[in-house]
C-alpha cells in the first residue's frame, strides 16, 4: 500500500509542472497537436526528400501555394460551423478567375486603354461581386427553400464548373494585367527584405499589445487572469514564430538570372559572388493573413460570429432566441462567395492565366483543411487558425509528395486516408469531451 501511494504521488508531481504550464498558459491542445504534427510532417519529408523539404526555396513556395485554400478555408469554418457544406468552392473559384480574366483582358482594356491603373482595382471588384452574387444565391435556396446544403452546392459544383468554360468556349485566358499578377507572388509579388522586417516588428508589437488589453479586459470583467510569466511565454512563442518565419522568407533570394536584369537595368554592380535580394514576404502570404486576422476577428468578436456558433450548437435554440438564422445562413455564403473570389484573384495572377481546370478539386483541400483544423462536421466547434494550419498540413503533404516523386494516384489516396483519420480523432475527441 505504501510503495503504491508513494509512486501515484510522485507521477502527479511530475505531470503537475505540465499541467499547470498548459492551465496558466491556456494553450489550446489541439492546436498544439496539430502543430506538433506539422512539425514531424516537415521532418519527415526533409529527410525522405534527401534535405529539399525544409530549405527556404520550398517553405517559401509552400506559403504561397497555401494562400488559396486557407483563405477559403476560414470561410468553410463557418459552414461547417453551422453544420451546412460547400461542395461548390472549387468550381466557384473557377467561374470567377475566369470572369475577371475576361474583364481585365478584353472590357476593360477596350474602355480604360492597356495598362491602365485602375484596371486591376475594377477587376477584383467584379470578381467579389460575382463571389457575393452566388454566395447569395446559393444560400437563399439553402435558407429559405430548405434544400439541403449538400445538394444545392453539389449542383453548383457542376454548374459553376460549366459555366466557367461558357465564359470563354474552354479557351484560356492570359496574360493578365501586370499590377494584378503581383497578387500572385513572385520575384515582384513580394515586399523584399527590408519591408518584411518592418512587419515583423509591427506583428510583434501587435501581438504584445493585444496580450495587454487582453489582460486589462480580464481585470475589467473581474476574469480569471494568466500570470505574468506565462503572458511572457506567449508573447515569446509570437514573436518567435513571426521573426522565424520572416528569417526564412528573407533567405530565398531572386534567381541569378532575374537579379542580374534588374541590376542591369538599375545600373547596380554585380559583386563576384553575385547578388543577393532577398524576396520577402509574399504578397498573397500577406493577403491570407490580413483575411485570417479578419475572419478570426468576425468569429470571435462580433454578433453575428456569435449567431453562427450558436446556430451551430442548437439551430432551434438560436430561432427560439429570436436569431434570424435564415438571413445568417444567407450572409455566411455571402462571406464564402467573397473568399473563393480572393482566392481565385491570388490563384489566376500567380498562373498569369484563367484556365477551365483551376479550382479543380480545391472543395476537397478546403474542407479537409478545416477538419483537420479542428472543425466539427457536427457543428457548433471550430478555429479560423486551425483551419489554417490544417491548410497548411494539406499543402505540405502534398508538396512532399511532389518531391519524392509520388504518382498523382498516390498523393490522392494518401489525401483520403488523412481525412478519414481527422474526422476519426475529432470523433474520439468529442466522445472524450462528453
Amino acid at each position: 500500500m505504501s510503495s503504491t501511494s508513494s509512486s501515484s504521488s510522485s507521477g502527479l508531481v511530475l505531470g503537475n509542472p505540465i499541467q499547470r504550464f498548459m492551465s496558466a498558459t491556456e494553450i489550446d491542445t489541439r492546436l498544439l497537436g496539430m502543430i506538433g504534427a506539422l512539425l514531424l510532417i516537415w521532418i519527415g519529408f526533409h529527410f525522405m526528400s534527401g534535405g529539399l523539404f525544409m530549405t527556404p526555396r520550398n517553405l517559401w513556395n509552400l506559403s504561397v501555394q497555401t494562400a488559396s485554400i486557407s483563405i477559403m478555408a476560414t470561410g468553410m469554418v463557418l459552414v461547417i460551423v453551422t453544420r451546412n457544406i460547400d461542395l461548390s468552392v472549387g468550381s466557384l473559384l473557377g467561374v470567377i478567375a475566369m470572369v475577371m480574366g475576361v474583364t481585365q483582358t478584353e472590357y476593360l482594356p477596350a474602355l480604360l486603354g492597356f495598362g491602365h491603373p485602375l484596371i486591376w482595382v475594377i477587376t477584383l471588384a467584379v470578381g467579389i461581386a460575382c463571389g457575393l452574387a452566388i454566395g447569395a444565391l446559393q444560400g437563399s435556396i439553402i435558407a429559405y427553400l430548405k434544400v439541403p446544403a449538400f445538394i444545392v452546392t453539389l449542383g453548383g459544383y457542376l454548374v459553376w464548373r460549366g459555366a466557367a468554360w461558357w465564359v470563354t468556349s474552354g479557351r484560356t485566358v492570359a496574360p493578365l494585367d501586370t499590377t494584378f499578377r503581383l497578387m500572385g507572388g513572385g520575384p515582384d509579388g513580394a515586399v523584399g527584405y527590408t519591408v518584411s522586417w518592418i512587419l515583423a516588428i509591427v506583428a510583434c508589437l501587435a501581438i504584445g499589445g493585444y496580450l495587454i488589453y487582453a489582460r486589462q479586459q480580464r481585470r475589467r470583467f473581474n476574469f480569471p487572469q494568466r500570470p505574468v510569466w506565462a503572458e511572457g511565454v506567449l508573447a515569446l512563442l509570437g514573436c518567435g514564430a513571426v521573426i522565424g518565419a520572416v528569417a526564412v522568407f528573407n533567405a530565398y533570394p531572386w534567381p541569378i538570372r532575374i537579379a542580374e536584369n534588374y541590376a542591369n537595368a538599375n545600373n547596380i554592380p554585380i559583386p563576384d559572388g553575385g547578388l543577393f535580394i532577398a524576396h520577402g514576404i509574399a504578397i498573397p502570404v500577406l493577403i491570407a493573413i490580413g483575411a485570417g486576422v479578419v475572419m478570426t476577428f468576425i468569429a470571435t468578436r462580433t454578433r453575428f460570429g456569435r449567431y453562427v456558433f450558436a446556430m451551430g450548437g442548437s439551430p432551434e435554440a438560436a430561432e427560439l432566441a429570436g436569431i434570424n438564422t435564415r438571413w445568417v445562413t444567407v450572409k455566411i455564403f455571402m462571406l464564402m462567395g467573397m473568399l473563393c473570389a480572393v482566392a481565385a484573384s491570388i490563384s489566376s495572377a500567380r498562373l498569369n492565366a484563367a484556365t477551365n481546370a483551376m479550382g479543380t478539386l480545391d472543395e476537397l483541400y478546403v474542407i479537409a483543411a478545416a477538419v483537420i483544423g479542428g472543425t466539427s462536421l457536427s457543428g457548433g466547434v471550430g478555429t479560423i487558425v486551425g483551419a489554417m494550419i490544417g491548410a497548411l498540413v494539406m499543402q505540405s503533404l502534398q508538396s512532399g509528395m511532389v518531391l519524392m516523386g509520388l504518382d498523382s494516384p498516390l498523393q490522392s489516396i494518401v489525401v483520403g486516408i488523412v481525412l478519414v483519420v481527422a474526422v476519426w480523432l475529432d470523433t474520439l475527441y468529442r466522445n472524450r469531451g462528453q
